[in-house]
């Protein structure tokens, strides 16, 4: 297979766009589906996986280019993997990830009063799936255990960084540098599986 020279990254959140284009190698010219003025299609898979396929065909179909989605979130072991493919939505339609920590911080109260003196286990997800039109070139996945922080934390990163701790660390990813985060973080794990296909 040909080195792939450019790839379109099937998201229209900035920050994943971000972080996927600061993964791939350098001689792949990236290109963001808001250029495109690209609409996310939506999303009715049932894993992370078939969603990352789902947004991955439909933008690789509008612009006839290879195209690299990811499909992530937060699973709570508490909240049975909630909010898990619907982290996003947990933000409401204008994806406030403000909303959506307060929306977790409420579900673990109603779950357990006593919750923020237990460890609460949780992991993010990555699904990264590549197509081009109808065909699926190759799909993985990778994760981060950690524990939920019992308030929010620092401001970088995006979406739920704040309040995840990785296991074996003190900081959330919400604290991290993005070099920090990068080094560990789901996306990664996900991404050195797909290098290969790159």
């Amino acid at each position: 297979m040909k080195k792939i020279s450019k790839l379109l990254i099937g998201t229209n959140n900035r920050g994943k766009y971000r972080e996927i284009r600061d993964l791939l190698p350098k001689y792949i010219k990236t290109h963001s589906t808001s250029e495109f003025k690209l609409k996310s299609p939506i999303e009715d898979g049932q894993t992370f996986i078939e969603n990352s396929i789902i947004k991955s065909k439909h933008f690789s179909k509008k612009t006839k280019m290879l195209c690299l989605a990811d499909d992530s979130g937060l699973e709570i072991d508490l909240l049975d993997k909630n909010p898990g493919i619907y982290s996003a939505r947990w933000g409401g339609k204008k994806g406030d990830f403000k909303k959506a920590i307060k929306r977790v911080y409420r579900e673990l109260s109603k779950k357990d009063k006593n919750w923020k003196k237990k460890k609460i286990r949780a992991r993010f997800v990555c699904a990264l799936s590549i197509c081009y039109l109808d065909k699926k070139i190759a799909s993985v996945s990778g994760k981060i255990e950690g524990y939920i922080s019992t308030k929010p934390k620092g401001k970088n990163g995006f979406g739920y960084d704040p309040i995840f701790i990785p296991k074996k660390k003190k900081k959330t990813f919400g604290e991290m540098s993005s070099l920090q985060k990068y080094k560990i973080d789901h996306r990664f794990v996900a991404f050195r599986k797909i290098r290969k296909f790159l």
